[in-house]
């Protein structure tokens, strides 16, 4: 018999964290993970404990390009993510700095992101990143070091300044 309780226990918090990554809301978050502990339970009876880490991450995403599909999110930085420094310059760095790491997160193909984010914030082992993903292992390993590479790039480019730009006579 299947403890949801102790399950939704153990991975809610790493769940909750990669949702809130996909979809930069807490709220939206917080549904997501009810949602897929909801899903969890009615595939109970077919359920391998030795996987259900990955298989939640795949409802998981499977849910939030699902509800991505149905309505473009807002996307928006939530403060509560940025450092709490009485510095007002140093707070706005941070904030800019923050925003630069979502755009560049953003622009990422949606599979290399979901990639990314599964290794990184879920800490998951790359047959499990495979599995969620429908590719081989040493896929889900090439395609975690090439969205590495792309969000270094990114973040080492420089911004366009529409301001900078000179205009030509």
């Amino acid at each position: 018999m299947i403890d949801l309780a102790t399950l939704y226990e153990t991975y809610a918090p790493d769940l909750h964290r990669f949702a809130l990554f996909l979809s930069g809301d807490a709220a939206a978050a917080d549904d997501l993970v009810s949602e897929t502990f909801v899903r969890l339970w009615g595939a109970r009876e077919r359920l391998d404990l030795a996987t259900v880490r990955g298989y939640l991450f795949t409802i998981l995403r499977h849910l939030f390009l699902e509800e991505r599909r149905r309505a473009r999110p807002a996307e928006t930085i939530d403060d509560r993510l940025l450092s709490r420094e009485a510095d007002p310059e140093r707070r706005a760095a941070a904030k800019g700095e923050l925003a630069a790491t979502l755009r560049a997160l953003q622009e990422l193909p949606e599979s290399d992101r979901t990639a990314l984010l599964l290794r990184v914030e879920g800490d998951l082992p790359y047959s499990e990143i495979a599995a969620a993903l429908g590719m081989s292992a040493a896929a889900a390993r090439v395609k975690v070091h090439r969205a590495r590479a792309r969000l270094a790039a990114a973040r080492r480019a420089p911004a366009f300044d529409p301001l900078e730009k000179e205009v030509l006579s």
